[in-house]
């Protein structure tokens, strides 16, 4: 839904604009002063401001001059109102970022069209910049492997469709990008890409994140509020990790999703959407269902198309290109777009566990380039200590020990080197953490097997 805010010192056209907007549809709030109008413009979210230029506290053309200041996502478009307009006025106003200058008595055929003109100029500015990061966050599936080519398969095919989607996997995998590559190939491309991280948002919460609400319906929060369902109308929303959610919550989903329709908290009135949902989660929902912590109906609404993503232990072929691309993707970040990876150091990397998966191999070949700003190439002593340990064991598998004594030092090893490389290298912080002196934590180190010099 729009929303509009009216900021008029006359209190007859308050009321007739107010009732005329409800009638189209509009959600109207107005005030007499720009005092309040500024306040609720950094309170809650407006689409478009219809700002008197002559107002009892304030020259509307100052606070105009003001509000050009906003965040672009939180800066409305502003319509100038006046009485007494000039052509002076008129273009000072436009040079200050007016969307347009009406001149008093309003013709409302006129006035409906300029908002509807406002609000569709705002929506294109939204997208826009929702767009751009997206593309700057990447949509490709990278990778070589089976499970890659895969994917980009299913993508391709499924993407054009309207099907929800919900998509497996361990975190870290990479289920955001899959779902934002499936909305660069839809129908929907052009729209919105809206997320929501189910596990990130408190219980008390979420609903307002989801649905919105109105006429300060809840507590500590702006009096009004878009859901995300409401901004995502027209595109694509992720629900990210969704077994996250409470039974209460997922049943107000379950509802959006069968009727495409919901009541934001405190409204009156339903809102329609059309809004292509994509899922994810790392959790076993069947079993969560067994549990009686997932509701069953919700979870067949939204695996109407399955993806599961393998971790990225069971694709290693995948980490080469992965980490040429990060190199490629950082080093623009970070001025060095040229850096390359020496091929032990891609082997080390290739025999790791990768227990964070894609993320955190991004977020290795990150501190790299980060801890060595100097280097052209990323040699094997540049990884983290903890990837410099022995040849890494299948997932799940436990090591066999002829001794306790064998037991215990590699228990200390792998301890030793998890400090170090919590402390990104610096053997004084490790040697603190870990409650040693620094020269009993290299001698320690050595009688371990633990390679001084490279970590």
């Amino acid at each position: 839904m729009t929303h509009i805010l009216i900021a008029d010192d006359e209190t007859t056209i308050r009321t007739s604009l107010s009732e005329i907007l409800e009638e189209e549809g509009y959600a109207v709030a107005s005030t007499g002063t720009v005092a309040e109008a500024m306040v609720l413009l950094r309170d809650a979210h407006y689409d478009v401001l219809l700002l008197d230029v002559w107002m009892p506290d304030r020259d509307g053309l100052d606070a105009l001059d003001e509000i050009s200041t906003f965040p672009s996502e939180g800066k409305p478009e502003v319509i100038m109102i006046s009485g007494h307009g000039t052509i002076e006025t008129a273009v000072r106003a436009t040079k200050l970022g007016a969307f347009d200058f009406l001149e008093k008595p309003l013709s409302i055929e006129r006035t409906l069209i300029t908002i509807k003109n406002a609000v569709d100029k705002r929506q294109l500015r939204a997208d826009n910049r929702e767009l751009k990061q997206q593309l700057a966050g990447g949509t490709s599936v990278s990778g070589n492997s089976i499970s890659a080519k895969a994917l980009r398969q299913q993508i391709r095919l499924m993407a054009p469709t309207n099907g929800r989607v919900l998509i497996y996997g361990e975190s870290g995998v990479g289920k955001e990008l899959i779902a934002r590559a499936m909305h660069a190939e839809s129908l929907r491309s052009e729209r919105i890409f809206l997320e929501l991280k189910c596990a990130a948002i408190p219980e008390d919460f979420i609903e307002s994140e989801l649905f919105g609400h109105r006429n300060g319906a809840v507590a500590g929060a702006p009096p009004e509020k878009r859901g995300t369902f409401e901004r995502a109308d027209g595109g694509t929303l992720l629900l990210d990790e969704v077994g996250d959610m409470s039974l209460k919550t997922q049943a107000k989903v379950l509802r959006a999703l069968d009727e495409q329709s919901f009541t934001p908290l405190g409204g009156r009135e339903p809102l329609h959407v059309d809004v292509r949902v994509i899922a994810t989660t790392n959790k076993n929902l069947e079993e969560e269902i067994a549990h009686g912590n997932f509701r069953e109906d919700l979870f067949y609404r939204l695996n109407v198309i399955p993806f599961f993503v393998p971790p990225l232990r069971e694709r290693r072929e995948d980490i080469p290109p992965l980490v040429s691309g990060f190199l490629q993707e950082l080093g623009r970040e970070y001025g060095r777009p040229h850096v390359e990876i020496a091929g032990d150091a891609l082997e080390v990397m290739k025999g790791y566990n990768w227990p964070g998966n894609v993320r955190e191999l991004k977020n290795i070949v990150e501190r790299m380039l980060i801890l060595n700003p100097q280097a052209q190439r990323i040699e094997r002593k540049h990884l983290p200590a903890l990837m410099l340990r022995t040849p890494a064991r299948p997932a799940g598998a436990t090591e066999e020990f002829a001794s306790l004594q064998q037991a215990r030092e590699a228990y200390e090893r792998d301890f030793i080197l998890k400090k170090i490389d919590e402390c990104l290298g610096n053997m004084s912080r490790a040697a603190e953490a870990l409650g040693l002196e620094r020269s009993h934590l290299y001698r320690k180190m050595r009688a371990l097997g633990i390679p001084v010099r490279e970590v």
